[in-house]
């Protein structure tokens, strides 16, 4: 078991004496939440093992995307755009601190987006970073970001939880390669990380300099549960306080609990899209006819009404139809057993007599369907769509593994199907798409078999530096037809967040994304 202290230095308690008293929030309180793993070092510029939801509570960016698709100032409160959009000067907010007393300003800012550049091939999934051309300190308290094209999400993409956010300069590491490790987790944010006990829990304080709104709650324990049931009996039992998130709870004990009069339960808007990846480049899903013969067979009405329990909609296309550029008119593959099977007929994959599993000249019609295992409505989803496929003759073998193999898998190949959501606001599908080109998510490899595939990435390239509204809208068209119509993607339902908590406890609203979960916002009961 490893145990860090992050709030033990000298130097932190000085800067923690130095606060003036009317800085800190008069609420003194402890919420308890859960969550599968710990929340990792909390490196703002790197990714897994750090958890999205509290990278989001320590590290601040520079503008915010709020509800309703809206940017707002954050660390940044006024900017301009220049030079036909090659170019943003960003007025930075005055008189703010990193928990560690240091300064937030310009130079902060250019080092935090240097470590991020020096570590550019890690990031090439985001657009944006390719486009940097460089960051300009023109004053201790205004920068200039300079682009190498016009590129139309420059202001989505700094909005995102990574890797644009920013860690006091005392935490960078000497020569500023934050890709090797950073000193401490140390931002702007709401909260510090104060400890972390591996496999049993990380403890959050409230940031008391904070220059928002500091949240009521002093002190949040996120305690590790990795299995769902358990997180149940633990939010029953009065072990934790709260649950949010999408998958944390099976569907049954969602409607459970949201029966018990002692909690509050809700469910958000619908926030993605939750999808299985068909490998085009791997095994019988090289043929185009038993994707679409999958597409067909699988029951999404029936898995979403008996396994999610309607708290989901069904999705028939790989993003719901309210982001930007993602109404385009697409034929749905409805669910049809007769015609999944006609077409697996007539493509050659035939059913032996007496047998279960169709064959073509040798080769076995079956696949495997990777899922994270601590994960129960994955586990459920995956054993309902093997059923399905079962009846049509094709074969799905399971495998249900850790967090950390399951994204490995992700990004060798070394699947047939496995599950792989978009990412909702604000990064479909702009940034989403931008990830397909290369191998870093499980979308590359689902496509890579594609005989357009070259295409689909050259497109992609061009669309993010369409300066043409009308030229944009005409290039997604074309991306969404032809993913759709290749079926690489099984939509099984537009995701949502879901949150049960005590009633006692108080109120708290959804957040504006998937991965921000807003515990500064929780309004304590009296």
């Amino acid at each position: 078991m490893l145990r860090r202290s992050l709030l033990a230095s000298s130097a932190g308690l000085a800067a923690l004496a130095c606060l003036p008293a009317s800085a800190t929030a008069s609420r003194s309180t402890t919420v308890s939440v859960a969550w599968p793993v710990n929340v990792g070092p909390l490196n703002p510029h790197l990714y897994s093992p750090n958890q999205m939801f509290a990278q989001a509570m320590v590290y601040e960016p520079l503008v915010r995307y709020v509800e309703g698709g809206r940017i707002e100032p954050c660390l940044a409160t006024a900017w301009t755009i220049e030079d036909d959009g090659r170019s943003y000067v960003f007025r930075l907010r005055e008189n703010v601190r990193f928990t560690d007393g240091v300064a937030f300003d310009a130079a902060a800012v250019k080092a935090n987006v240097d470590a991020v550049l020096a570590n550019r091939p890690r990031h090439q999934w985001l657009d944006l970073i390719n486009q940097i051309e460089g960051l300009d300190v023109l004053d201790a308290m205004t920068i200039r970001l300079r682009l190498r094209n016009p590129y139309y999400p420059t202001l989505l993409e700094l909005a995102l939880v990574r890797p644009l956010r920013f860690l006091s300069p005392a935490a960078i590491p000497p020569g500023g390669n934050t890709a090797a490790g950073i000193a401490a987790p140390i931002g702007t944010g709401p909260w510090k990380l104060a400890e972390t006990v591996r496999g049993e829990r990380d403890v959050f304080l409230r940031n008391n300099a904070y220059w928002g709104d500091a949240p009521q709650v002093e002190r949040l324990v996120i305690k590790v549960v990795p299995d769902p049931t358990t997180r149940a009996l633990a939010l029953q039992s009065g072990e934790i306080d709260l649950l949010y998130g999408t998958d944390l709870l099976d569907s049954d004990a969602f409607r459970r609990l949201s029966a018990d009069p002692r909690f509050t339960a809700a469910i958000s808007p619908p926030l993605a899209s939750r999808l299985l990846l068909l490998n085009s480049g791997r095994g019988p899903t090289t043929d185009p006819v038993v994707r679409w013969a999958i597409l067909h067979a699988v029951n999404r009405p029936s898995l979403v009404r008996n396994i999610l329990l309607d708290s989901e909609p069904v999705a028939e296309t790989l993003f719901a139809p309210n982001f930007p550029y993602t109404d385009v008119p697409l034929e749905p593959f409805a669910f049809d057993r007769a015609r999944a099977t006609r077409l697996l007929d007539e493509a050659g994959w035939s059913l032996p007599a007496g047998g279960k599993v169709r064959t073509r000249q040798g080769q076995a019609c079956s696949l495997d369907l990777a899922f994270i295992g601590t994960e129960a409505l994955q586990k459920a989803i995956a054993e309902t769509v093997q059923g399905d496929l079962a009846r049509v003759g094709i074969a799905v073998r399971l495998i249900g593994e850790e967090a950390s193999s399951f994204y490995a898998r992700q990004k060798s190949g070394e699947f047939g199907m496995i599950f792989g959501d978009t990412w909702g606001a604000p990064y479909d599908p702009h940034a989403f798409m931008a990830s397909m080109r290369t191998p870093s998510h499980g979308d590359w490899q689902a496509q890579r078999g594609l005989p357009m595939k070259a295409e689909i990435d050259r497109r992609i390239s061009e669309v993010l530096v369409e300066a043409d509204d009308t030229k944009r809208r005409a290039e997604y068209a074309w991306l969404l037809r032809t993913l759709h119509e290749q079926a690489v993607y099984l939509p099984i339902s537009y995701l949502a967040n879901k949150l049960v908590m005590r009633r006692t406890l108080g109120r708290m609203p959804f957040g504006p994304t998937r991965n921000e979960i807003p515990f500064e916002r929780l309004a304590l009961a009296g």
